[in-house]
């Protein structure tokens, strides 16, 4: 094998520990615990877990898609409510799906440019506090109405407002440009490339398994017990939305969701709306010899990538940065151990593996050649988005932790971790051992 490039070079960045909350349905358990909370639990036992001088932290970068009005440097608000010193600077990211996947890519540029040795990033999504707006034309009245010197000037300021107008605008997880949401570019993908019902229900049966016995064995150490709950009396201490007796006939069931007469998208085949937070330790190699911490894995390279998503699928994104991610390392895909890639829909993922194993549909899309062919073996091993849930914000995070873990558990060289994310962006980053 020809030499390979690692970030850092004699001096890598290491993966010292992960943690995250359990993630868990939105509007379920965790419906009155914010942003800031949730990345609070996962934050205070990252550095319990490590018994590290909260001092020795440099930075803390947190991925966050729907950050609250009131605050949305989530990453300095958990600062200011954890164990950590309240000197440390802290900034907040976003691109959607991939934003903790971003705010690792920060912070290994913090530490290869000298800016800081140690930094905790992840992410956070609490869809039950995602709150509602109002009108362009209900909130400049408002401010009007609060601007105005007398009773006549403010009943004055409401004279344009419509009936409409106080309807509240509820989030939703659309492209602002194009306007099709993710399920509708999930049916488009599933279509355009023959991925049939069936196909995403095996997958989707298959993933939930492993992440049942994924459980089941042990293999989540990094999920936090949250305690919620009026009288704080509720412990929930692992994913809750894991379903190891599903099968393919119960998921036959359910109707599709986005496209209801012909089309093969369903809430079974897709990742659920979740509450979550996830956390990560990383530190220059040397700094982890100081402490005599045993990394479990180090970050080799990292790609981002954008598509035309007027051309090609919206969450083709794996397609587009893992031969960047693969290329920079001066490996291919039959040289990693391990692959995981996020679960937006089953259709989102068995297109992208029909894409990388296929020369005739990589060149379509624009790349050099196929990126190689998969071993289901070796891929989302212990479950991925589809059971375990996926809050915006923490998934990229969650990819890295859970790569990393099992890659220790296994003595695996290399491994890959992949994420599409809205706007048609992609994240890929080659994890290595050793």
């Amino acid at each position: 094998m020809a030499k390979t490039f690692s970030l850092g070079g004699d001096d890598r960045v290491a993966i010292i520990e992960g943690t995250r909350t359990p993630f868990v349905k939105a509007w379920s358990e965790f419906r009155d615990l914010n942003e800031a909370d949730l990345t609070r639990f996962a934050i205070n036992e990252l550095i319990n877990r490590v018994n590290i001088d909260p001092h020795e932290v440099d930075e803390v970068v947190i991925g966050c898609v729907s950050a609250p009005m009131n605050g949305p440097n989530v990453a300095r608000e958990v600062v200011l409510r954890s164990q950590l010193p309240n000197e440390i600077p802290a900034f907040t990211v976003q691109m959607y799906c991939a934003s903790s996947g971003l705010a690792a890519i920060n912070a290994v540029g913090d530490i290869l440019s000298g800016a800081a040795d140690t930094a905790i990033i992840g992410g956070v999504e609490s869809m039950s506090a995602a709150q509602a707006r109002i009108t362009l034309n209900l909130t400049q009245a408002l401010n009007d109405a609060s601007r105005a010197r007398s009773m006549q000037d403010r009943l004055k300021a409401f004279s344009d407002v419509k009936l409409a107008d106080l309807k509240p605008d509820v989030p939703s997880i659309a492209e602002p440009t194009t306007g099709k949401s993710m399920g509708e570019s999930a049916e488009d993908m599933a279509k355009e490339y023959g991925i049939t019902r069936g196909d995403q229900d095996a997958f989707a049966e298959l993933t939930h398994h492993r992440a049942a016995k994924a459980f089941e064995d042990g293999r989540f150490p990094e999920v936090v017990p949250v305690i919620t709950g009026e009288k704080f009396d509720v412990v929930v201490d692992q994913d809750t939305m894991v379903r190891g007796d599903t099968s393919v006939e119960k998921m036959g069931k359910l109707r599709p969701v986005f496209d209801r007469k012909h089309g093969s998208v369903t809430a079974a085949n897709s990742s659920p709306l979740t509450d979550g937070a996830s956390a990560v330790l990383l530190m220059r190699e040397s700094k982890a010899k100081k402490l005599g911490l045993k990394p479990k894995a180090y970050i080799k390279t990292h790609a981002l990538a954008a598509l035309d998503l007027f051309k090609h699928a919206m969450l083709l994104g794996p397609s587009f940065a893992t031969p960047k991610a693969l290329g920079r390392a001066g490996l291919s895909l039959k040289d990693m151990g391990l692959v995981d890639m996020h679960e937006a829909f089953a259709a989102q993922v068995l297109t992208n593996v029909k894409v990388w194993e296929s020369k005739e549909l990589a060149t379509k899309i624009g790349l050099d050649d196929r990126i190689g062919d998969v071993d289901m073996e070796k891929f989302n091993v212990n479950g991925g988005s589809i059971p375990i849930g996926h809050p915006f914000g923490a998934t990229g995070a969650r990819l890295i932790m859970q790569l990393a873990g099992e890659m220790e558990r296994r003595d695996v060289q290399y491994g890959l971790t992949t994420a599409c994310a809205a706007g048609g962006l992609g994240f890929s980053m080659v994890l290595e051992r050793g």
